[in-house]
């Protein structure tokens, strides 16, 4: 890839991820790998940068009334391959979920210059957020979303650089309880037990719900993800469980139905946490402008709607157009072979930097007439 591509040298733009893989930022330990990114972001092209009161670093080009938001995350899961570069192979937790999107963030919106005779301080603001606990709770991303109101957002998470996420499954966070003051299992199996059957009855209720023909987005799954218990003395159990709702699906309707389920067992239920899933349309203008800028870069546009869940379904909550965009191969997220190609990665910010210029000229456009080629609409 020429240096030209981007106002960056490639040893500059590679560096800038290789440092935040080898940094360790597991979820609530972001603190390093947040200072970091900080102090870089200036030589990046980024005017001002800093630190929010919930920790998530955030970042701005230009001062206009529309924004364009890159919410990004910099936390990671534990674990993951040592970090090390293999010719142009970078290996290390967080190369794909999610520092690699992030520092092609980094890149694109740094180097943003949409050619209109109108400065992009004058009309427009490119704003960067590297969010902390998205791994967790996604209390960087819950502190951003009321305050805030973007005219566009790109969510960094690993697509590709010719897919575009335009959809992720939501989800229902129960947890099942139950305790008694001590018995013996002769007479009374106990609440280890009913915790445990409660559970499968919930995921067999799930299972059943499911059809495998169906996209993966418009199909529920369930998962155990935590569990503990105590038969000696006051006997108690708990098992927690994670749903993923299919597009469509209620969290408050699914919620009931499955506690009544548990409920049967004698268990108390818990509705911890839930969210809905979230699906954009195929002609949101974003992701027109991301489908032309990899068409442009020569590779073939994929459109991808995924089972997990991700703070683009907070994000939803903008009702702004959006997407989710980054390098990287997804199924390699939160394993012991996660590793991104820099390659991919600067291409994937050279084609992330091309669509949000088409988006900003295309919007222009539209709203005030100014008959600039309208590319990113086509």
């Amino acid at each position: 890839m020429s240096e030209t591509i981007l106002p960056f040298t490639l040893e500059a733009a590679r560096e800038l991820l290789v440092r935040l893989v080898e940094i360790p930022s597991v979820t609530g330990g972001e603190d390093e790998a947040c200072e970091y990114l900080a102090g870089a972001l200036s030589s990046f092209g980024w005017e001002r940068a800093g630190r929010d009161e919930a920790g998530n670093v955030t970042a701005s080009r230009g001062s206009g009334e529309r924004e364009i938001l890159l919410l990004g995350h910099i936390d990671t899961v534990p674990g993951g391959p040592l970090c090390r570069v293999e010719g142009d192979v970078l290996w290390g937790r967080g190369s794909v979920d999610a520092k690699g999107p992030l520092a092609a963030f980094v890149l694109a919106g740094g180097a943003v210059a949409p050619p209109i005779p109108v400065a992009l301080s004058d009309e427009w603001k490119i704003t960067l957020v590297a969010a902390v606990g998205e791994e967790g709770d996604s209390r960087g991303a819950r502190y951003v979303i009321p305050r805030r109101d973007p005219t566009a957002c790109v969510v960094g998470e690993p697509s590709g650089t010719e897919g575009i996420t335009v959809g992720y499954r939501g989800y229902l966070r129960l947890r099942l309880s139950a305790r008694d003051g001590g018995a013996h299992r002769s007479g009374d199996a106990g609440p280890v037990t009913a915790c445990l059957l409660a559970a499968a009855d919930v995921l067999g209720q799930v299972e059943r719900s499911e059809n495998s023909s169906k996209p993966v987005i418009e199909r529920p799954s369930g998962a155990v993800i935590a569990m503990w218990g105590q038969e000696e003395g006051e006997r108690a159990g708990l098992v927690d469980i994670d749903v993923r709702l299919p597009l469509g699906a209620d969290p408050g309707a699914w919620a009931r139905e499955l506690s009544g389920s548990a409920e049967k067992r004698g268990v108390h239920v818990e509705v911890v946490s839930s969210m809905p899933a979230h699906l954009v349309k195929k002609d949101d203008p974003l992701v027109r402008a991301l489908r032309v800028a990899v068409r442009d870069a020569g590779l073939t546009p994929r459109l991808l709607a995924k089972g997990g869940t991700a703070d683009f379904n907070l994000a939803a909550a903008w009702d702004c157009p959006m997407a989710a965009y980054g390098p990287g191969d997804s199924k390699l997220d939160h394993t012991s072979e996660e590793r991104v190609d820099l390659n991919e990665y600067l291409k994937a910010a050279f084609i992330l930097k091309n669509a949000l210029e088409n988006f900003i000229i295309a919007y222009d456009s539209r709203l005030e007439g100014r008959g600039y080629p309208l590319r990113a609409c086509l």
